[in-house]
Parts: C-alpha cells; sequence; structure tokens
C-alpha cells in the first residue's frame, strides 16, 4: 500500500460526548462492518463498556474508503483514563476533537488537547449533537475558536447520531492529517501502544509501525525487555483481528508473538528484527502512569489466589496502568495490593474480575500513598481545573469549601463558563468529590487533575472493629478532625448492611485504642428448614446445602462472615 493513501488518527473528547456513535457512523460509510453486524458502539468490546456507556479502552480499526486506508483509534473519555488517549495519540498523525454541543469544552478536553498538542497532532475541531434542541451552537464555536484559535468556518458541525455531514469529518481527515513521515530506513522499528491475550496466539501486540516491515517467520527483538519470538502472525484490525502477509511503514496493526509470559511484551517498547538490534535506537516509549489510589484484593475463596494473580496479569496486559504487588494478611490470608489511576479504574478492574474469573472479592477501603517519618506524615495533593457554568459557581464553590484545600484562581473561559483551579489532598477524590460535582452543578461540571507533590497533615489511622476483632478491609488513614465522622459513617453503613447473626455483633471505629463510635448488630437466628413439614429430609439437606454454598460467598473475620457485597458498598457510598 502506497504509504502516501495511509491516514492514522484519533477521536479524543470528553466523556458522553459521542465518540462511540462518530465510530460508528465511520464504520458504516466505510463499509468496514456488514451492515447487519452492527450494533450501537460497536468498537467498545467489552460488555461493562456498553452498559455503562462510556470506553473503557482504546480500540483500534482499520478503514478503506476512496482509496485511502483510514487507521482509527478510538480513545475512553474519563480523567482515569489518560494513559490509554496518550498512548494512542503517540501512534498517529491527527485527532478529531469532539466536542458535545449541549454541554461545550469540558476539562478532560482541555487535558486531552493539551496531550495532542505535544504529539503535535493535526486537529480537526468537530461539534457534535446539533440535531438536540438544547446545542448551543455559536457558544459552543466561540469556545473552540478562542481555544484553538481558528475561524469558526473551520469547525465541522455534526450530528453522529442521524449522521449528518459525518462524511465531512473523513473528507477532513484525508485533507489535512499528514501521511505517516518516510524516514527511509528499512530496519523495522514498531511501537506496541497496547496488547491482548490469546491461548492459541499468546501475547499479541498492537503496534505502529514507524520503519521498515515485519512478516510472519521473522525473527524479532524486544528491545526494552531483551525478549525474542518468531512471529507468529501480522495483520490489522477489521476490528476484529484480521491476517495479512505484513506490516509496513506508517501501518497500525498486530504481531502474534506467541509468548506465554506477559512480562516480555511490555507497553511502549520498540520491536525490531533481531539482526538490527544493534543498529537502531529504540522509539520514545510512553512514561510510566502513576497510580494514585491504592486498594488490597483478597479472594474469598483462599483456593482462588492462583486465579485472582492469573486475572491480574491478564487484565494488566491489556491495561498497562494497572500495578499489583502480592500481599497476606492475618485475616484476610493472601492478596495482592494494587495501584490504579482512579476510583472508575478501581471498580471496573474489580468488576472484570468479578465476570471474567468468577471471583468473589474481600476489596480494602482505597487509599493513598503517604511519606512518613519519625517527625511527620506527608500525604499528595492534587491541582484541580473545574469547568463550570457561572450560574453554578456558588454551589462549586460550597461543595470545596467542605474539603481541605487552597483556591488558587478562576479564569474565565466565555462569558458564561469559568474554570476554577483549586488545590488540595489527593484523598479528595476517594471520597466522591466527582460525584458530589457533578450533583451540584445539575451534571454540567467537569474536573481534570494532576498531582503535584506532597504536604505534611496531621492523620491518624482509624480501625474499624467487628465483634472486637480489628477488619483490616474496613480500616484507613483519615484526617484526625475528620476522624469521628468518618468512623460514624461506616459504622452506621456497616450495621445496615451486614447480615444478622445468630448473637448480637459490635461494630466500633477506634483512634489509638479509644473508641470513636459504636452500634450493635441484634442478633437474630434464621432457620432456613423451619416452614417443612416433619420428614421430609431431602428437601431440608437441599435447603442446608444451599446455605452453605452461600456461607462459602462470604469472608471469615473471626466468628463473622461478611458477604463481599459489603466490602464494595463500603467502597461506593462515600
Amino acid at each position: 500500500m502506497n504509504r502516501e493513501k495511509i491516514r492514522n488518527f484519533v477521536i479524543f473528547a470528553h466523556i458522553d460526548h459521542g465518540k462511540s456513535t462518530l465510530a460508528d457512523r465511520f464504520l458504516e460509510i466505510t463499509k468496514t462492518v456488514d451492515a447487519r453486524k452492527m450494533r450501537p458502539q460497536y468498537l467498545d468490546r467489552m460488555a461493562i463498556e456498553r452498559e455503562r456507556g462510556i470506553t473503557i479502552k482504546m480500540q483500534p480499526v482499520r478503514m478503506e474508503w476512496k482509496g485511502y486506508i483510514l487507521n482509527l483509534i478510538d480513545t475512553p473519555g474519563h480523567v482515569d483514563f489518560s494513559y490509554e488517549v496518550s498512548r494512542s495519540l503517540a501512534a498517529v498523525e491527527g485527532g478529531i476533537l469532539l466536542v458535545d454541543a449541549t454541554q461545550g469544552v469540558q476539562a478532560q478536553t482541555l487535558t486531552n488537547l493539551e496531550l495532542a498538542r505535544k504529539e503535535n497532532l493535526t486537529i480537526i475541531p468537530v461539534i457534535n449533537k446539533i440535531d438536540l434542541p438544547t446545542a448551543e451552537l455559536e457558544k459552543t464555536k466561540q469556545e473552540i475558536e478562542s481555544l484553538l484559535e481558528i475561524k469558526k468556518e473551520e469547525i465541522i458541525l455534526i450530528s453522529a447520531k442521524t449522521g449528518k455531514n459525518v462524511e465531512m469529518v473523513l473528507e477532513e481527515v484525508i485533507k489535512k492529517v499528514p501521511s505517516p513521515k518516510n524516514d527511509e530506513s528499512e530496519d523495522l522499528r514498531a511501537i506496541i501502544f497496547d496488547s491482548e491475550y490469546d491461548a492459541y496466539k499468546g501475547v499479541i501486540a498492537y503496534v505502529r509501525v514507524f520503519d521498515g516491515n515485519v512478516k510472519t517467520g521473522d525473527n524479532i527483538f524486544f528491545m526494552q525487555s531483551g525478549a525474542k519470538t518468531e512471529v507468529l502472525e501480522t495483520g490489522f484490525f477489521k476490528p476484529e483481528l484480521f491476517s495479512a502477509k505484513e506490516l509496513n511503514q506508517g501501518e497500525i496493526g498486530y504481531i502474534a508473538t506467541g509468548f506465554k509470559e506477559i512480562e516480555k511484551c511490555r507497553v511502549g517498547d520498540t520491536i525490531t528484527i533481531e539482526t538490527s538490534r544493534f543498529k537502531i535506537q529504540s522509539l520514545r516509549g510512553y512514561q510510566e502512569p502513576q497510580s494514585v489510589v491504592f486498594a488490597s484484593f483478597y479472594p474469598i475463596d483462599s483456593d482462588n489466589y492462583d486465579l485472582l494473580k492469573d486475572g491480574l496479569g491478564k487484565l494488566k496486559l491489556n491495561d498497562a496502568s494497572l500495578n499489583f504487588l502480592p500481599e497476606s494478611s492475618g485475616t484476610l490470608g493472601r492478596g495482592f495490593r494494587c495501584g490504579f489511576l482512579g476510583m472508575l479504574h478501581l471498580e471496573i478492574v474489580g468488576e472484570r474480575l468479578k465476570r471474567d474469573y468468577n471471583l468473589d472479592l474481600v476489596i480494602t477501603s482505597p487509599s493513598v500513598v503517604y511519606k512518613k517519618s519519625e517527625e511527620k506524615v506527608e500525604e499528595p495533593w492534587i491541582e484541580m481545573e473545574i469547568i463550570v457554568p457561572s450560574k453554578y459557581v456558588g454551589q462549586v464553590n460550597n461543595l470545596l469549601g467542605g474539603f481541605p484545600g487552597v483556591f488558587q484562581n478562576t479564569k474565565w473561559l466565555t462569558e458564561e463558563k469559568i474554570m476554577i483551579f483549586y488545590d488540595g489532598p489527593l484523598d479528595i477524590i476517594l471520597r466522591g468529590f466527582y460525584d458530589k460535582l457533578k450533583n451540584v452543578s445539575s451534571g454540567y461540571a467537569s474536573m481534570a487533575y494532576k498531582l503535584i507533590g506532597y504536604k505534611e497533615a496531621d492523620l491518624v489511622n482509624l480501625e474499624i472493629l467487628i465483634n472486637h476483632e480489628k477488619v483490616e478491609a474496613f480500616s484507613k488513614m483519615v484526617r484526625k478532625e475528620e476522624a469521628y465522622k468518618e468512623g460514624k459513617r461506616i459504622v452506621d453503613l456497616l450495621k445496615e448492611s451486614l447480615p444478622t447473626y445468630q448473637f448480637a455483633v459490635p461494630i466500633q471505629a477506634s483512634v489509638e485504642g479509644r473508641v470513636l463510635a459504636r452500634e450493635t448488630k441484634k442478633a437474630s437466628r434464621k432457620d432456613v428448614t423451619g416452614y417443612l413439614y416433619g420428614g421430609d429430609v431431602t428437601r431440608k439437606k437441599k435447603l442446608l446445602e444451599k446455605q452453605k454454598k452461600g456461607k462459602k460467598k462470604m469472608a471469615q473475620i473471626g466468628k463473622i462472615t461478611i458477604p463481599s457485597d459489603v466490602f464494595l458498598k463500603i467502597l461506593k457510598e462515600r
């Protein structure tokens, strides 16, 4: 294929601005997917993505239209998955900046745009949802015009839902996005921007070929890991894997490595032909993602430890930002301490482990990493950028006033939209700030954040005891002045959520041995066979066996068993 006829591009935007719907229309227009097989959010491969209506994983697809090869990578929009976006941007030459006409420019729009500019991408501005009665076209045009320093006429107005003007976007991609550069090097250099695991083909590397070519049977070398293998298969994304003879310069596709060891194929590594390993320089990789939220995962059934280990390993192959290390607990047994990019990221990983591996898990209270010395404890701080319509500024300021932190500045983006800069401790994110921000702004405010360093904090260890035994999964570090409020919240929630037992169960929150809050779960006895007539031995056995199976889904803490959904409830309700 002529390199001049290749266009590599992404769609990036804030969450729920219509990226997946626009990708659907592209697939239809280019006839990449048979009309009979089309379904909404076609590129969102996981059921959890379609259920929630969000993109979690980037997804590449190769389309052919009017003699051109159009390699699209659809990207996530939530702040937790910015690392996915950054990797996709490094594999392309252009990006479609998609903005919802009813919401205008949002915080993640700005964050993604900044990432795209760092990669020197050609930006094509597009306003979506122009068919909606609540669309504010002129205001949204003004915001984009100011942001990109362009004329309003350069902005394409579309409805991804109806397909109006969507062809114009593809035509603009062909016209404005440059073809891949020709470095005139015959030595293979391909960067891994994602990967997955296949039981038959081993690790499958998603690659962008910058120099040379690669084909089935080639002996390849991984510059960072030092691994080498023979290529089992090469091909493209249609969007399913579609085998091809070779991948050439400028193309995006996959390489089936045959690796069974996941760590040999690292995201950001450079692949070359083994005989060229000493002749070339590695491509610029990706900055390692920095975990900001930590929680421990323990299998309720200790026999499932290896299954959990395998599941986390497979997920890391698809999610380079997930980190985990083994750890053990006296009450919970063996598990893993996991690092995440945010609360949604944590929730998604837990849900995928449950669905894909049928695992019942204990998930401990999320926390951040503190720096401790003899004299002080320091906690991580973030810089938040909040975009909000001016009529909601008062509500947002009141919300921020209820959290520890410092107002830094405000900036008018337009006559009706303000950007608030606020510095605060990272654990604001753990305390449901994002959801509360959406609530006080009727869903119109948005936010992005980044780590800026550490500051000293007055923290104490809040311990939760059930039946006088400490439950590590619920214990956490909190600010001294907030210890009672948080302890009371957890104690009340546990009283409501725990099942009744055959004896009264005290639930306590304590700091340094001093009880701050206490509730008691009253005793109750449940006889699952009580309603049966005497002599019905078979049915009694069945009911008792069913009860026994139910207890297997509970974590044993001393004499107390706790259902797995209680851990998840405490995690979510903050």
